[in-house]
């Protein structure tokens, strides 16, 4: 599925579709357009993961990149991730807009010289209330929530976590379980730990997953799933940030 048109975008996709995924929304490239894709636009699909990139000489057609979550570790020097980390420096440089989520948010900062690793306190899987912080330079992609929020509630699966942002970026997001949990270097420089695309039947299809391969503990995923029953990502609030960013 593509959305033809002006401006262009493209997902580059660091993890395997599940067949969950690709069941129910024929892939999380779909996931991404459903969330960040509006008509008008064209999107490009990249599988990173499969060691598939763009060309170094369309990069300047692009108007902006979306770096993807992934079971791998943003740290680790597979040749692929090795790749991304080049190509995110690349864009960098050419001050392309990327958008990072999850995995693209901690190999964003590894790339541009943060420091990225094992969250000290394990796992976070579930809602998790991100505090906005004070002060907050006047960055474009607020502009239309009206009075900045004090905190926003997303979704998040992870046991990586960015330690230190890069070199000139701000962190302008946190939580009580991890210290930066959304930074901006510039307007063009956009990383969230959170998944603002995720749905809560994905994540509650991941917890399954996770749970079948002893990666998770049965009390923790049926915590969880208690949580995601009574409570609500702000999801429409995250996906207008993060088209905001890509497009203003």
């Amino acid at each position: 599925m593509k959305i033809e048109g002006g401006k262009r975008y493209a997902v580059l996709l660091a993890t395997k579709d599940s067949d969950y995924a690709k069941k129910v929304y024929g892939g999380y490239f779909n996931v991404y357009l459903a969330a960040f894709g509006e008509e008008g636009e064209s999107w490009d699909l990249f599988r990173v993961i499969d060691d598939e990139f763009p060309d170094v000489n369309e990069l300047q057609n692009y108007d902006g990149f979306v770096v993807s979550g992934s079971p791998s570790d943003a740290y680790g020097n597979d040749i692929w991730i090795l790749k991304l980390c080049l190509l995110l420096q690349t864009l960098d440089a050419m001050e392309k807009k990327v958008l990072g989520i999850c995995f693209g948010h901690q190999v964003l900062c590894r790339a541009l010289g943060g420091k990225v690793g094992k969250a000290y306190t394990g796992w976070d899987v579930g809602l998790r209330k991100v505090s906005i912080v004070k002060d907050l330079a006047p960055y474009y992609f607020f502009d239309d929530l009206g009075e900045i929020p004090t905190s926003l509630s997303i979704i998040e699966c992870h046991q990586d976590e960015v330690f230190e942002a890069p070199l000139g970026a701000e962190v302008i997001g946190f939580s009580d379980k991890t210290g930066v949990e959304m930074f901006a270097i510039g307007d063009h420089i956009f990383g969230i730990q959170g998944h603002p695309e995720y749905t809560s039947d994905i994540l509650l299809n991941l917890v399954d997953r996770l749970l079948s391969m002893d990666a998770m503990e049965k009390g923790f995923a049926d915590e969880v799933r208690l949580r995601m029953q009574t409570a609500e990502p702000d999801r429409m609030c995250w996906e207008r940030i993060c088209r905001n960013f890509l497009k203003g």
